[in-house]
Order: structure tokens, then sequence, then C-alpha cells
């Protein structure tokens, strides 16, 4: 059974990355200003901006292939426990817990002294492609969006992390 916290989780998580997505069909230009985010029960943590985040050691991973595809949520646990919500596209929740190497790998770099330069709001992200895959990493300092855009510069830290949830799960999507 899903806990409050981690539905809650979930809610917050899907209304982040509908406001996110809803740039990839929208015409504007870099004046523009950003898309207001939902106020949320989620965390928010002084000095930064008013930015969304979640307890130190967790992460959660939602991805959207183009505006029609479904969304898949992963939540990590800072012991490792993940639980997938519609990994896969058929609406199926499963769940598993990362290896002892995999853990400590990822919470180095939940960690790592570069991680907040690399949040949406440090970076002035902004949505730029139309049917990508978009990835959202939602941490303790902020959330960090990336798309498999042509010549997107993807932050390195947050790569990683991507990378380590997307192999280690079945949180890739499958189109």
């Amino acid at each position: 059974m899903v806990s409050a916290f981690r539905s809650r989780l979930v809610l917050f998580s899907a209304a982040l990355l509908a406001v996110n997505l809803a740039g990839c069909t929208s015409t504007g230009n870099a004046d523009d200003e950003p898309t207001p985010r939902p106020a949320t029960s989620a965390s928010v943590q002084p000095g930064l901006g008013g930015a969304a985040t979640i307890g130190k050691g967790q992460v959660s991973l939602l991805q959207k292939l183009g505006s029609s595809g479904p969304l898949r949520t992963l939540n990590v646990s800072p012991d490792g426990r993940w639980e997938c919500v519609d990994c896969a596209g058929d609406g199926v929740t499963s769940s598993g817990t990362l290896g002892a190497e995999q853990v400590q790998r990822l919470q180095v770099l939940l960690d790592d002294p570069r991680l907040p330069q690399e949040t949406d709001q440090a970076r002035q992200y902004r949505v730029t492609c139309i049917d990508a895959l978009t990835s959202s990493l939602l941490t303790s300092v902020g959330m960090i969006t990336t798309q498999d855009c042509p010549g997107e510069e993807q932050p390195l830290v947050a790569y990683e992390i991507l990378l380590l949830l997307t192999q280690a799960t079945p949180a890739e999507p499958t189109a």
C-alpha cells in the first residue's frame, strides 16, 4: 500500500512536471516570465527562492515523453528503497531496493556541492523541445530538469543521478 507521504509526493510531482511540460507547446521567448508553480503542501526550504524540495537523501524522478506520453514517477528513499508508478506506461506500480553500492553512490551524488548550481532556478532553465523525453529530478536542493534534445547541455551531477536511477530501476520509459 502506498503511504500518505508517497501519495502526496506523487501528486505534487505530477503537478510540477505538468507545469514544466506546459512550456513544451507554448511559443515564447527568453524575455517571458516563467510559469508560476502551483501551491502545494511540499516542503519549501528557506533561501531557495521558494523552490519545492524533498528531504535530504531522497530523490524523485519524473519522466514524460512528449506531451501525450504517460507520466512515470520514481521515488527513492535515503536507504535505497524505491517505488515506481507507471514505469512501463501500463499503470503498474513496482518497488524494490537499490544495491548497497548504488545507495552509496546516489548519496555521494546528492551531497555533491555542485548540485545546487544545477537546479532549474540556478540555471534559469526553460523547456525548449517539443515531443522530447523530459526528466525532472526533485532533490533536497530543488528541481533539476533536462530534456533529450540535440545540443542540450546536461548538468553533470544531475545527469549521473539520472543514469544511476534509470539503470538501476525500471524507471526508463518504454515508448
